[in-house]
């Protein structure tokens, strides 16, 4: 490109690549709501739980408030196959990789409407050969009427944000950027805490199976005993058929247990992003896992800036914030801004020599004078999709609040049902050790021995679970509470501005 050339279109370029964005964005400048004025999540203050002695699970759990969470708070279950299985998880799931994408997809629309803030330059070139009616006064100076002409410029064109409409444009993808990005913190809070809860359902569910294949060799050994009695005299077929009959009562209860186990291990290897069959050979016992001791409480100031839903509806807030101000810059004037500069010549050797130039310089302007009424009704309709999503925003952090008041009164309940269990459980198995005896030394009746080892089994069954669900509890309260996401590198907002 000839000096001649470059003296010419690089000052148009210049000169609207340095226009300042004038004037102000209209709508509404976002403030972000303010912290609910709340001290506490329950009504009464946080105590620390009843212990229940000589039992797994059985620790009393303290509440420390205003503490953080941790990045790993699963690592305090002091289990390392569950460790590196949630960050086997964390790494394959496929779910967790979609929410990574769909952010980048979100990152990429903010960085290409930012473009729109700069001047855009376009360079064309035409080649043509034509020939031109001798009835018509030649193009050319040379008079020819058959000629080749070669066209090379460049244009230019820049809309000046007067009324902010791009600004308020980027503010909305920005925040849309937000919302999707904590769409994809709550697929990784929801991931783990998946992967944690299964793990502990698996191992209530082992605990379960082996109860209840004890309570089927104990009823075996029992319809023998019944068996060589009746066949000895000292019985009669009625109260073998009793037996039976529970015998056959508590078998049927191993296959839905069996099932549940099953299935299971199947989430757990889906979690991880692998097909059923290649689940993790280990299982997860429930007497392997420890209670967390110390259960920090975030202050209810706090929660607001942890739990992604609220984030994420804030960020909806937000959006909907801009859409107002997009809606009336879109009913004010728009302004455009162009520019262009080349050369013609017949022939490419004369390109870019003197009197070969051309330029030209523009501004045009269009606003809305009729539109039927669209643009007012959409400026409407803005401003109630932000009172809904105002609406939306006092919901959710109504329901993250109720989330751990719920939690916080399931634990302190759950252990008190943890220590009523194991007291149930302790009394059913003294129960039916004694009607054993009876019935065998011939002091009871067999009722009694079956309602002995219906308590005895229901004991079981409902002590397994009772630990199960303070462990699960335990874990919902660190979901509930954010996960401590915020400490993790990889989920931090780093994105370009």
């Amino acid at each position: 490109m000839s000096l001649i050339y470059k003296s010419r279109v690089l000052p148009c370029v210049a000169a609207l690549a340095l226009l300042p964005i004038t004037g102000c964005a209209v709508g509404p400048n976002f403030k972000k709501p303010a912290a609910p004025d709340v001290s506490d999540y329950t009504a009464s203050p946080l105590s620390t739980t009843v212990t229940t002695a000589n039992i797994f699970g059985g620790e009393a759990q303290r509440f420390t408030k205003g503490h953080d969470i941790s990045a790993d708070w699963w690592t305090l279950f002091h289990s390392t196959p569950l460790n590196e299985l949630i960050e086997h998880s964390l790494t394959n799931n496929h779910d967790l990789k979609a929410a990574q994408a769909a952010l980048s997809v979100a990152r990429e629309n903010v960085l290409a409407q930012r473009g729109v803030y700069y001047p855009s330059v376009t360079a064309g070139f035409s080649a043509t050969r034509q020939r031109q009616s001798g009835q018509i006064a030649p193009a050319l100076n040379s008079n020819a009427f058959l000629y080749n002409l070669f066209t090379p410029q460049v244009s230019v064109a820049y809309v000046p944000d007067v009324f902010g409409l791009n600004r308020r444009t980027v503010e909305s993808l920005e925040a849309q950027q937000q919302e999707v990005r904590f769409q994809m913190v709550a697929t990784y809070n929801t991931l783990t805490s998946n992967v944690v809860v299964t793990a502990i359902q698996e191992g209530s569910l082992q605990m379960q199976i082996d109860a209840t294949r004890q309570l089927i060799d104990i009823n075996s050994n029992m319809v023998q005993i019944l068996q060589y009695q009746f066949e000895k005299g000292y019985a009669n077929r009625l109260d073998v058929a009793a037996q039976e009959s529970q015998l056959a009562q508590v078998a049927a209860t191993l296959p839905p247990l069996l099932k549940q186990s099953a299935q299971l291990r199947d989430l757990l290897a889906v979690l991880a992003g692998q097909f059923p069959n290649q689940a993790p050979d280990e299982t997860f016992e429930l007497s392997s896992l420890q209670l967390p001791e110390e259960l920090p409480v975030s202050l209810p100031s706090e929660l607001v800036r942890q739990r992604p839903d609220v984030l994420q509806a804030e960020a909806n807030l937000h959006d909907a914030s801009a859409k107002i101000g997009i809606s009336i810059a879109n009913r004010l004037p728009n302004i455009v801004l162009t520019a262009n500069a080349g050369s013609a010549a017949a022939a490419m050797d004369q390109l870019f020599t003197t009197g070969t130039g051309f330029w030209g310089v523009g501004a045009a302007a269009t606003a809305p004078l009729f539109q039927g009424g669209a643009l007012l009704h959409q400026e409407r309709a803005a401003k109630a999709a932000y009172t809904q999503a105002a609406e939306q925003y006092r919901s959710t952090v109504l329901t993250a609040f109720q989330n751990v008041a719920d939690t916080l009164t399931a634990l302190e309940q759950d252990a008190d049902a943890l220590k009523a269990a194991a007291a149930a459980a302790d009394a059913a198995k003294v129960t039916l050790d004694l009607a054993q005896r009876q019935i065998q030394d011939g002091y009871a009746g067999y009722l009694a021995l079956l309602s002995a080892e219906q308590t005895y089994q229901q004991g079981r069954i409902n002590l397994v679970q009772a630990q199960a669900n303070r462990y699960a509890d335990t874990a919902a309260l660190f979901q509930a509470l954010g996960g401590g996401w915020w400490h993790r590198a990889d989920l931090q907002d780093n994105h370009e501005k």
